[in-house]
């Protein structure tokens, strides 16, 4: 079986701040940019790994919510428990270092965890939980 991921989809709740983040700070490149009824899907990725991407999508526009569920989805971003994803670097120190100094929502500073990991923790704007895993 010959399995990759394509796309990783994560919620955003401000496609300019998402681009911000993602694009000016993450330096991934923007591989499409679309927008529909007043919304805006952002596809981006790193520039090295063109076959993966990651949707930053409006979760308003998934289909069958009720208001109230839409509601529920926006409480649960704002707390930062509804979307995650876990990237990996060579140099964590340095890159977190990096991050801190451009004043992202630091939740966790780099650790060796107990179950054999060195990462860290951080927020985008949206909310989503991003660890970052030390390349061994």
């Amino acid at each position: 079986m010959d399995i990759n991921i394509h796309y990783a989809f994560l919620p955003q709740s401000d496609p300019d701040q998402a681009l911000a983040f993602y694009r000016d700070l993450l330096g991934f490149e923007v591989r499409n940019d679309v927008g529909y009824n007043g919304m805006r899907w952002l596809t981006v990725g790193p520039p090295d790994q063109p076959a993966t991407s990651i949707v930053l999508y409006p979760p308003e526009a998934e289909p069958g919510l009720t208001d109230e569920e839409r509601q529920m989805i926006a409480e649960m971003m704002a707390k930062g428990s509804y979307g995650r994803i876990t990237f990996a670097s060579n140099d964590l120190d340095g890159t977190f270092e990096q991050l801190q100094a451009a004043d992202v929502d630091v939740v966790e500073e780099p650790t060796d965890q107990p179950y054999g990991v060195r990462d860290c923790a951080i927020r985008d704007p949206a909310g989503n939980l991003i660890r970052i895993n030390q390349l061994a």
